[in-house]
């Protein structure tokens, strides 16, 4: 019987905070957008669909499975390689899943980790960068953990190497990635939400060089 394929659509901003201290276990929060996957069947009746059909991803399931997982790889493993700050606050721009194969759940994103050390009322920035690609990500005995990161490489391998890894993707993300005023209002929103959450008497962050910025304020 011939069927029909199935096309998956989505396209997302989302931010993340998690928060690690150097003289207590991690604690993350996180601030997310919605993510919405459209599924289009064409010219297949509904009981003609194959039994391993793709399900919709809930922007539940996006949250609570996948993001605390992206969040300890991002402070574990990527934070680790920054010069050392009281707090390790990651954020990241979802351009798509694919949850397709469930021991191989694809992620693309652009990536971000940022250090900071709290002087006085602010949160000062110490080290950080961004880090765009593809995390692989499946359930484990643990719940769900990033089984590895196809990195888009740095220099002359930069472009090739996203547009590889992104595919058709690529304007997606660069979309996402060239958009500097967007990504800082994501930052320092969830600076704000972070701050909130672990009762930091802070109002105002800062980059080395430039003036401090005032964190929103929380409703």
């Amino acid at each position: 019987m011939k069927r029909s394929p199935i096309a998956l659509a989505a396209l997302v901003i989302s931010t993340l905070g998690r928060a690690c201290s150097r003289s207590a276990k991690f604690k993350h929060v996180w601030l997310c957008s919605c993510l919405l996957a459209t599924l289009a069947a064409c010219g297949n009746k509904v009981n003609d669909q194959p039994a391993d059909s793709k399900t919709e991803t809930s922007e539940e399931n996006i949250e609570t499975n996948y993001f605390p997982a992206i969040d300890r790889y991002l402070i574990n493993e990527i934070g680790k390689h920054y010069a050392e700050g009281e707090h390790c606050v990651p954020i990241h721009s979802i351009v798509t899943v694919d949850e397709r194969n469930a021991e191989d759940i694809l992620v693309w994103g652009d990536f971000w980790v940022f250090n900071y050390n709290q002087v006085g009322d602010t949160l000062k920035c110490v080290s950080g960068g961004s880090h765009p690609g593809l995390m692989h990500i499946r359930q484990t005995e643990k719940g769900f953990e990033v089984t590895g990161f196809d990195q888009v490489e740095d220099g002359s391998n930069n472009l090739p190497s996203a547009k590889r890894i992104f595919g058709d993707k690529y304007d997606a993300f660069h979309t996402i990635n060239s958009d500097e005023k967007a990504r800082e209002r994501l930052r320092a929103d969830g600076l704000a939400v972070y701050a909130n959450k672990h009762n930091l008497d802070v109002n105002m962050y800062q980059d080395y060089g430039w003036p401090a910025k005032k964190l929103p304020k929380m409703e």
